[in-house]
């Protein structure tokens, strides 16, 4: 089916279940405001694209998505393959790919391809996630240290001479700041699951630097004032050979946000006991999609950590996403100054950890157990992605994958013998 989840659950919506959603939703809310600006920092985007990103498009996942609990928003996984449009097209070709991606994934929950994800080989899923995490991990390096770098390039062998280059730049206090952020997040995740410990953690790190007085990049002092309102929606510029030269980024973009959000739901799925609707949410990824690039935003995609902490936080119904994304809209209207007080090296070690995170270390000990295939199929689309290109490490990674599997199945035909009459 493609209704959205939100038409079946206000049916016996009650005050009960928007208590608990409006905790959720607020909780939430402040998980994905720094995670937003971090994101769109990282991805080569002024910060307040990604505020746009998480407002716009995280209220048309939640109203129109096919998951009870599902946040959506600006995500890690996008910021490769962002930060590479943007470099080579400009920042006018990433709004027009995304609006691009939107309208594939329209079609793609038109023509119910929401059951597809099953035929993705889970190593190359694993494989490309890791390498994005590395890259992630990478790219935030300068930050983290407080180097004096500039604009990185960026291919990853490029960018580590120029890191290695800039060492003699290190900025002790931009270290102890990203320590200080990076120690806080831990200890709060672990200290209480549930508590909004990411924004608390960037801003005790950044109030210290203010407090202080000391020589830290901020949000403000790299990007100037943030904005207090919304942008009007703009259609952007279209033309034929823009749309050729763009397609295959937007069929990378599309082909992300399908994977994650559906990836995203089947988690939520199993933490709820819930069943998502795939096809809904292949649409709702497509209309956010087109929403945000309207509005000059990021791809989104939903986001399995602010999905995992909306759970968590109690969130019930797709009431949960709204009230999140309404209530980083009433930040942006109220309190846009003190967001751009953020510390640099403190949205440094928010990454940082969200590419650890990415990563999931706790699934190594299994993948290093994995038949032999499966090990080389991950590591082959890791190093690709890192090395070469997301969208060459996808193609290949399925192709093989796909063609593996196919031998399997051939071999167990092949070994079959009718039983004897």
């Amino acid at each position: 089916m493609r209704l959205p989840k939100i038409l079946t659950t206000l049916k016996t919506y009650d005050s009960r279940q928007f208590g608990a959603d409006l905790i959720a939703g607020v909780t939430v809310a402040m998980v994905a405001l720094p995670l937003s600006l971090a994101i769109a920092i990282a991805s080569g985007a002024e910060p307040a694209k990604g505020v746009i990103t998480a407002i716009v498009a995280g209220f048309m996942i939640s109203a129109l998505g096919g998951s009870r609990v599902q946040i959506g928003g600006p995500t890690g996984a996008f910021i490769v393959v962002v930060f590479g449009v943007i470099a080579e097209h400009g920042y006018d070709g990433l709004v027009l790919a995304t609006l691009m991606a939107g309208f594939i994934l329209l079609a793609a929950g038109w023509f119910r391809l929401g059951r597809l994800i099953g035929y993705i080989p889970e190593a190359v899923i694993n494989g490309f996630t890791i390498g994005i995490a590395i890259i992630i991990a990478t790219s935030q390096i300068g930050d983290f240290l407080g180097l004096e770098t500039g604009p990185l390039p960026a291919a990853f062998l490029e960018k580590l001479p120029v890191l290695w280059q800039a060492r003699a730049s290190l900025s002790l206090p931009a270290l102890g700041i990203a320590l200080l952020a990076l120690g806080l997040i831990v200890a709060l995740r672990r200290l209480s699951p549930r508590f909004p410990g990411l924004i608390v953690a960037v801003a005790l790190a950044s109030a210290l630097v203010a407090v202080l007085g000391w020589d830290v990049e901020t949000i403000r002092s790299r990007f100037g004032e943030l904005p207090a309102t919304l942008p009007a929606p703009v259609l952007p510029e279209f033309s034929w050979a823009r749309f050729a030269e763009l397609f295959p980024s937007a069929v990378v973009i599309a082909f992300l946000a399908g994977i994650e959000s559906l990836l995203s739901a089947m988690v939520a799925d199993r933490m709820i006991q819930g069943q998502h609707r795939p096809n809904a949410e292949l649409t709702a990824q497509g209309a956010a999609n087109i929403a945000s690039a309207l509005f000059g935003g990021l791809p989104a995609t939903g986001a399995i950590a602010r999905t995992a902490t909306n759970v968590r936080a109690g969130g019930q119904t797709p009431v949960a996403g709204i009230i999140h994304a309404l209530t980083i809209l009433l930040i942006m209207l109220l309190a846009s100054d003190l967001a751009g007080y953020m510390a640099m090296p403190a949205l440094a070690a928010l990454l940082v950890i969200t590419a650890w995170n990415m990563s999931e270390p706790q699934k190594w000990a299994e993948y290093a157990r994995a038949r032999p295939t499966d090990r080389m199929l991950l590591v082959l689309t890791m190093v690709l992605t890192v090395l070469i290109d997301l969208t060459v490490a996808i193609g290949v990674g399925v192709g093989i994958g796909l063609a593996l599997r196919l031998g399997r199945a051939t071999s167990v035909e092949s070994d079959w013998t009718p039983p004897e009459r």
